[in-house]
């Protein structure tokens, strides 16, 4: 399994509405991919902004490739998110994601 990371900031008081924004196309659109086992979007304060991560799960770079095009390294964007955005990257990174380890934790 291979995970695709992206990073990119926005203004405290746009957090909520990038965040539903986001919900609604990129995560809608990698889930919607076959080859997709799921994504997440993470979100933390970073001084006087608001940094999100998003982390989707893929069977193999085809799958990826299906999403992203053939540049699988170039982030993909969505029509708003130069309303939103006030700093971005303009590339993912990939991870080989090994096997999950159970928990040994008692409920």
């Amino acid at each position: 399994m291979i995970a695709r990371t992206w990073r990119g900031w926005t203004r405290p008081e746009d957090a909520d509405a990038y965040a539903a924004y986001i919900q609604a196309t990129g995560l809608a659109e990698y889930t919607a991919i076959p080859g997709n086992r799921g994504a997440y979007l993470l979100h933390r304060p970073d001084g006087d902004r608001i940094e999100f991560l998003a982390v989707s799960l893929w069977t193999d770079f085809e799958s990826i490739a299906a999403f992203a095009g053939e540049d699988i390294d170039a982030a993909v964007f969505y029509p708003e998110d130069d309303r939103f955005l006030i700093d971005r990257e303009t590339t993912v990174r990939h991870y080989t994601v090994t096997e999950p380890i159970p928990s040994t934790s008692r409920p």
